[in-house]
């Protein structure tokens, strides 16, 4: 698995620039496994989940919330926020190609193109055939990238992240390097660059680089049906259950619902 490691160590920096409001987003999460399962979901996992917004408005609700991270900054730092809310969540350290959660889960999800740490199809279809393994029958599981308008084979976007808190700014460029994509493999490598003023210290500029996986459509379809466990039921442009994925202005996200095969 490839991923930016000297950036996701500075969980702080990290969640000085992408804290937000995710209630709608998490509206939109269980929106859709009510619409696809049948009924409203009761248990949620949250993968390569961070400081765990969606999974901490998730345990808001009264739901069993789950999450996992590969790093064990970020699952310590989600564990503080949570308990400092007063919240009950399962939280873990857990390489998302293989793990087994105590009970299985109706909904998963993973957000902001965090499956793109996953460059080798083997590692995708291995991920598919855990995240089947840790749902309940007909489960849900959604993957959000972004628009192939903004990122593609052919064009890696550039994108700018800013946050502050508490007298300490923080700036991310990403994809400072204009990477290329391989056409064979849908792999580029991507490099970024954090810089950071906090009061009283020398200004900072730390810089990092990750192997990033472009996916397709086709491609999300075609490695979820080698898995042999699950299948693409639906695609969304945005965190908006009306809203479909197509080539509008509207449509600023894709994201691809696929459900457990029983």
């Amino acid at each position: 698995m490839a991923e930016h490691n000297a950036f996701y160590q500075k969980v702080n920096y990290y969640d000085i620039v992408f804290d937000r409001d995710v209630r709608k987003e998490v509206d939109f999460l269980l929106g859709v496994y009510h619409k696809y399962a049948g009924h409203a979901a009761q248990s949620t996992l949250d993968v390569a989940c961070g400081p765990a917004y969606h999974a901490r408005e998730v345990a808001r609700r009264g739901l069993r919330s789950v999450g996992i991270d590969l790093r064990p900054e970020m699952v310590e730092y989600a564990r503080q926020r949570a308990e400092a809310d007063g919240l009950q969540l399962e939280l873990r350290s857990a390489d998302m190609r293989r793990f087994r959660l105590k009970q299985p889960v109706d909904l998963a999800f993973i957000v902001f193109d965090g499956i793109d740490a996953l460059v080798e199809n083997r590692d995708l279809v291995s991920h598919f055939q855990a995240m089947a393994a840790n749902l309940t029958s007909r489960g849900v599981y959604i993957i959000d990238v972004s628009h192939p308008r903004h990122t593609s084979l052919t064009h890696y976007g550039k994108f700018h992240y800013h946050g502050q808190r508490g007298g300490t700014s923080v700036d991310i460029r990403w994809a400072t390097n204009k990477p290329h994509v391989d056409l064979l493999t849908g792999i580029a490598d991507t490099e970024i660059e954090i810089r950071v003023k906090e009061k009283g210290k020398q200004p900072a500029v730390i810089k990092d680089k990750a192997r990033e996986r472009i996916l397709s459509a086709q491609e999300i379809t075609l490695l979820a049906q080698l898995s042999k466990r699950l299948s693409v039921v639906g695609w969304y442009g945005d965190y908006n259950l009306k809203q479909p994925l197509d080539d509008t202005d509207a449509s600023q996200r894709m994201i691809a619902v696929l459900q457990r095969n029983d």
